[in-house]
């Protein structure tokens, strides 16, 4: 078991929808149940369709598929 977590992270993978506070709600909640984690632990997500919220870091599928970032 991991003693600390250092990011929290969600794809979503949707063409038509990005990420937004919905979705931003979601990883807050799953942040907290997460062993070793903590509100300091950046969130992180991968999404098709852009991102409609500040608070995270969206990293694009080109960049994760190259490893850019």
């Amino acid at each position: 078991m991991a003693k600390k977590i250092t990011m929290v992270g969600s794809v979503k993978w949707l063409e038509n929808r990005p990420f937004d506070h919905h979705d931003l709600s979601e990883l807050v909640v799953h942040r907290a149940k997460i062993p070793g984690a903590d509100a300091a632990a950046p969130l992180y997500v991968v999404s098709r369709s852009g991102c409609d919220v500040a608070g995270v870091k969206r990293v694009t599928p080109e960049e994760l598929v190259s490893g850019r970032r």
